[in-house]
């Protein structure tokens, strides 16, 4: 992620995530803030039209995802009071690797530009990623209310694993359950990435 795009990627988060994080970060300026205040340049790969982000598509890897900040940023931010619940919220979002395994940490294309093939190239450039760090398999986690993006994945080999139902999540986070789905990485994936550079 260059130098310099943070308020961008922040605000495609936002924009692809918003519903879900209000809980946690809200209200949006302050939201879209911390994230852009707290993101790691090296977990993260973009699409760029010129300078502009259009796409982005975050990984954990190595103990560190592209979306960073931990107790202590969100209670400097937001205090102890409003901070607290906060970090509730924030934990039911962790997801941490299994060895050999790179986790996706949300893929989000600006409205303009979906539809146009951004998504499978950043798809296609984190499978490279794992692979050059040695992994075996990419995980992601896809809710029930974004078909479009569960369809994409699907595309790209990705086969549903487990479904945990969350109706409890819905009125909170705006979704009744989450499908976590896998896909093997392979030889190929090592040759095929590097396309949006």
């Amino acid at each position: 992620m260059p130098e310099g795009t943070e308020g961008q990627v922040a605000a495609l988060y936002w924009e692809a995530f918003g519903r879900k994080l209000a809980p946690a970060l809200d209200p949006p300026d302050e939201g879209r803030a911390f994230i852009a205040a707290h993101l790691h340049h090296d977990r993260g790969v973009v699409a760029l039209a010129g300078d502009k982000v259009v796409g982005v598509a975050g990984y954990r890897l190595g103990g560190r995802a592209l979306t960073g900040g931990g107790a202590w940023d969100v209670l400097s931010a937001y205090g102890p009071f409003r901070g607290l619940p906060r970090l509730a919220v924030l934990a039911l979002f962790e997801r941490t690797p299994a060895p050999g395994e790179l986790v996706m940490d949300g893929i989000a294309v600006e409205a303009g530009h979906r539809g146009t093939g951004i998504g499978s190239l950043l798809l296609r450039e984190v499978a490279a990623v794992a692979a050059e760090n040695g992994c075996r398999r990419i995980r992601l986690d896809v809710i029930d209310v974004n078909p479009r993006a569960r369809a994409l994945y699907e595309r790209h080999g990705f086969t549903p694993h487990h479904t945990e139902r969350t109706p409890y999540l819905r009125g909170l986070l705006g979704f009744g359950a989450v499908t976590t789905m896998h896909r093997p990485v392979t030889a190929a994936d090592a040759t095929t990435g590097r396309e949006t550079r």
